[in-house]
């Protein structure tokens, strides 16, 4: 895949389709201005502020929109959280749909078949691959995004971490915790 890509983007660029530097603007929009950062810092508010986390539950989409994040692919939101019941895990089954405002470009794996179709008939399996392993008790809650509304995990916060600014929490939020393949980081020194 990477080497079809660069071959398309050499002739792209070869035949003047395509401007090197407005397409590395591009992706560096996505990867610093665009990107999870804006998605730890939504759930860094979520788990230090009770009536963010309202106000989130009501209107997700007005909630994010608090942060000057919204437009292209992330007009529609909901969230869900993360409780010791239940874990909750993102999927498009159709193609890719997916929040890129508040967690920059899809990876590569959320929009291929294989992740499509197991996350929703053997989501356990492919959060085990994610090396998430859940306990037997916690239900496995599979959303399957679309082009009418996107999904923002919000993962269950560690343990150790009270008192926290908005900013260190944000560091514990990983874009595969906010997709619900992967879980908050731990605090340093948290075994």
């Amino acid at each position: 895949m990477d080497v079809r890509v660069r071959t398309l983007e050499s002739l792209l660029v070869e035949k003047g389709y395509l401007d090197p530097a407005a397409l590395d603007a591009v992706i560096e929009t996505y990867e610093k201005k665009i990107g999870p950062r804006n998605g730890s810092m939504i759930v860094a508010r979520a788990w230090s502020d009770p009536a963010y986390l309202e106000r989130l539950r009501k209107d997700a989409t007005a909630a994010i929109a608090e942060f000057g994040f919204g437009g292209r692919q992330g007009e529609h939101m909901r969230i869900v959280e993360n409780t010791p019941q239940t874990h909750n895990m993102v999927v498009c089954t159709l193609c890719s749909c997916y929040p890129w405002s508040v967690l920059g470009l899809p990876p590569v794996w959320y929009k291929s078949a294989p992740y499509r179709s197991r996350a929703v008939s053997e989501p356990r399996a492919v959060l085990a691959e994610f090396g998430v392993a859940l306990p037997e008790e916690t239900q496995v809650q599979v959303w399957d995004s679309t082009a009418e509304l996107r999904y923002l995990v919000i993962p269950m916060r560690p343990q150790g971490t009270a008192g926290w600014s908005e900013e260190r929490l944000a560091d514990l939020v990983t874009r595969d915790s906010m997709i619900g393949t992967g879980l908050a980081s731990e605090p340093e020194g948290t075994p």
